[in-house]
């Protein structure tokens, strides 16, 4: 994924960190402060520069390394927090972001960094060479897909050092990517041991969960559009030029960005500006739940968060619909800053384009933009998490008459062969026969999408409380693992502790004691140490047995 947007960086010097002479002059170009007195991102990087000179020793830092902004957030009192990833020899190093905090003044306050492991190897050259690592990794994908015949099979490796297994080395990170016998795609990241072969990790790489226009779930929605002569295109201008097309039922085949085949997405276009027929005879349909999706999660993020798009820079993203043949999957795409949704089976799934689908994947782009939770283990459960809570957030936020909000996942898109009523179920997560309620020590060996339970449950808890109860027509009853009552504070508190969490505290390699740590910062920020809202954080946590 580029980040060339966020590469006003610093470098290490013998003599210290040095900001670059595109940071300083990007600095001294802008206003230092906007109209209401707060900082602009460019101030905040210049003062986090300066930041990163007097604390390098606490940092890690060393003349060895290099680091690039990923992000900036500044409250409205001025606080700031920018946060870095770091390179080590020019390598990416896994688990070496962080987030340097400032006071209003710009003056250093603290750190969160992903490790604390000091970075320091006796040779950057692999034993092991890349064609053999990315055998490896596309042996790994194969072993992932219990064997099934896989084609047009490609892998790209690329040397990082790895700090978050322990002691930091040197390693491949290798992209494996392939069609399965439907033509539909399968990935997975596999991260070896450059000097043994041993592999260190893998995971999967497709982020998985499963205008006016009439849609399949949402009724009939109001629709931005662009109109160009006679005809209109389901393009929204007011939404950062956020679009819609079809897939064709084709699929892509894409790799860091490098693209070998892509599937179309050709614009939906219509004569009248009344979209889809709510049937899925009709394909522009799904469209009209695709486009009305993003709408709503674009909308959700900057009226309650004040995030201006998925990447917060105002740039839109866009949709393919129809992709792939009965494909039972929809997702994000970091490469294409794109959703993409499969029309399902028909059997245990309908098309996978309802709202909470929707706000679920491009959760997982502000997430990657974000703390860039590492995929697998307990962190690879609070990034699925993280895309449940929030998606189920805009549902809500949306308040749909045909689609009500609920702490369902994915209850639209179920059909009578999947055999339950939804995905996912926060109120009690084991309700789907394999999600965790609680946490214990070997949670991070589950499937992200089975470990995510902890954290949803959490979630649940602390917006509704535990107990039997129905809220918008649906039973609930939501137990704790320690015999305690824990009672809600909502909705929209849960939402500004979770989202402030993710932006300012976690990183890449956050687990869930790290999550506690960071909602409870997050409170604190919010509503005050010792605050009902902070109690209610810890109180949820501990009843989901993260103490």
């Amino acid at each position: 994924m580029s980040r060339t947007r966020h590469h006003r960086g610093s470098r290490l010097a013998t003599a210290g960190i040095a900001a670059t002479t595109a940071t300083l002059l990007a600095a001294a170009l802008s206003p230092a402060a906007h109209a209401d007195g707060r900082p602009t991102r460019a101030t905040a990087i210049e003062n986090a520069a300066s930041a990163l000179l007097a604390h390098a020793t606490g940092l890690g830092l060393t003349s060895t390394q290099d680091t690039s902004v990923r992000d900036v957030i500044v409250d409205k009192d001025g606080t700031q927090h920018v946060r870095y990833d770091r390179t080590y020899h020019q390598l990416p190093v896994l688990g070496g972001d962080f987030v340097v905090h400032l006071a209003p003044n710009g003056t250093y306050s603290s750190a969160d960094r992903a490790t604390r492991s000091a970075i320091s190897l006796t040779s950057i050259t692999p034993k092991v060479s890349a064609p053999k690592a990315a055998d490896l990794a596309v042996n790994a994908l194969r072993a992932a897909n219990l064997g099934e015949t896989l084609r047009q099979l490609k892998a790209k490796p690329q040397l990082v050092v790895d700090a978050l297994h322990g002691t930091p080395k040197l390693a491949w990170r290798t992209n494996a990517v392939g069609k399965d016998s439907l033509g539909n795609p399968v990935a997975r990241t596999v991260l070896t041991d450059a000097l043994t072969g041993a592999q260190i990790d893998a995971w999967d790489s497709i982020e998985t969960a499963t205008g006016d226009g009439q849609s399949l779930y949402s009724g009939t929605v109001p629709l931005e559009t662009t109109q160009s002569g006679s005809s209109y295109g389901l393009k929204d201008p007011t939404r950062g030029n956020t679009y819609t097309g079809d897939a064709e039922n084709k699929t892509d085949l894409c790799l860091f960005g490098i693209c070998f085949s892509r599937a179309p997405a050709t614009l939906y276009t219509d004569a009248d500006n009344h979209w889809g027929t709510g049937a899925t005879s009709d394909r522009s349909s799904a469209a009209v739940d695709a486009q009305y999706g993003t709408n709503e999660t674009w909308d959700y993020y900057k009226n309650v968060h004040g995030r201006n798009g998925i990447a917060g820079d105002g740039k839109g993203s866009y949709n393919r619909v129809h992709y792939g043949n009965s494909y039972n999957n929809a997702f994000w795409d970091d490469s294409c800053f794109c959703m993409t949704y499969g029309d399902g089976d028909g059997t245990t799934f309908g098309p996978l384009v309802a709202l909470d689908v929707a706000g679920h994947e491009m959760t997982h782009g502000v997430t990657s933009k974000t703390a860039a939770l590492t995929y697998s283990g307990e962190s690879g459960g609070l990034n699925e998490a993280t895309s449940d809570i929030l998606g189920t957030l805009v549902e809500w936020y949306a308040n749909n008459p045909t689609d009500k909000g609920d702490y369902l996942i994915g209850e639209k898109i179920v059909k009578s062969g999947f055999g339950k009523a939804a995905l996912r179920f926060m109120d009690k997560p084991s309700k789907d026969g394999n999600s965790a309620d609680y946490w214990s020590s070997s949670v991070g060996n589950l499937d992200v999408h089975y470990s995510s339970g902890v954290a949803n449950h959490f979630a649940y808890l602390l917006a509704e409380g535990s107990g039997a109860k129905t809220i918008n027509g649906v039973s609930y009853d939501s137990p704790t693992s320690n015999g305690s009552t824990v009672t809600g504070i909502g909705r929209d508190k849960l939402g500004k502790i979770w989202y402030r969490a993710l932006t300012v505290y976690m990183t890449s390699s956050t687990n869930y004691a790290g999550a506690r740590t960071a909602t409870l910062n997050a409170a604190k920020d919010l509503y005050g140490a010792g605050s009902t809202e902070y109690n209610a954080v810890a109180a949820a946590w501990s009843a989901v047995n993260v103490n």
